[in-house]
């Protein structure tokens, strides 16, 4: 008998039945994902593209991206300001909804039920999403869950917000970022934000019907203050 399982013992495997499976479970759970970062978009689609080349061509993957590479819907896909509507969609306000987030199972399902799963760009899961009326957008974030390597963005790994908006955890997992001199660059954008001037006096005015109104003074007048500086 080998000493590494419970055949060895009968002792310990009564005393803890289920040892085994709880240690499958967790050695499971130590698996890594790779997270792999580009700087844009056509960069994840070259990267992809030399995947299938590769002897790893038909590991599980998915890719990260904006609504405005991944919105197959009429209405939204056309819209400037895409994520908005995609949220009050999913919230039902005006009493619709959006039927190609409802067929998200069917792209994901799709994909696990190929037999022999190549490595995809954003194109075809965007033209099989089309086919299916399926969202490609939530498909990709659910194929994440099980995947093996993930393509993305810089900004999906170094922005906080953005990663805990696509449920990204970093903690345990591998990390490489493709030309990463450019990191400098995009950690300095997620962490910036352009203000015009009409902006900005509008901001002023606003704070001054709160400071005017005796509205939590010490916090406003300071904001206030700020926006007279800037201007």
């Amino acid at each position: 008998p080998c000493t590494e399982c419970s055949c060895s013992s009968g002792k310990q495997a009564d005393k803890d039945p289920s040892h085994t499976k709880k240690k499958e479970k967790e050695d499971q759970s130590c698996i890594p994902k790779i997270f792999f970062g580009t700087r844009t978009h056509k960069q994840i689609t070259q990267i992809s593209r030399e995947l299938k080349r590769t002897a790893y061509s038909c590991v599980p993957m998915s890719i990260l991206s904006s609504r405005d590479y991944t919105c197959i819907h009429p209405v939204v896909s056309n819209s400037s300001n895409r994520n908005e509507m995609c949220v009050e969609l999913l919230e039902g306000k005006h009493g619709r909804s959006c039927s190609y987030y409802h067929g998200v199972h069917k792209l994901t399902e799709h994909h696990a039920l190929q037999p022999v799963p190549q490595a995809w760009d954003i194109e075809d899961l965007v033209g099989l999403g089309r086919k299916l009326r399926a969202c490609p957008y939530f498909a990709a974030r659910e194929l994440m869950v099980g995947a093996d390597i993930v393509f993305c963005p810089y900004n999906y790994l170094l922005d906080p917000q953005i990663r805990d908006s696509m449920d990204i955890n970093l903690k345990g997992q591998v990390v490489i970022l493709d030309e990463a001199h450019n990191i400098e660059d995009c950690a300095r954008e997620s962490v910036s934000f352009g203000v015009t001037e009409s902006q900005l006096r509008a901001a002023r005015e606003e704070l001054d019907v709160m400071v005017n109104n005796s509205i939590r003074q010490e916090h406003h007048g300071p904001l206030r203050a700020v926006c007279c500086s800037l201007i």
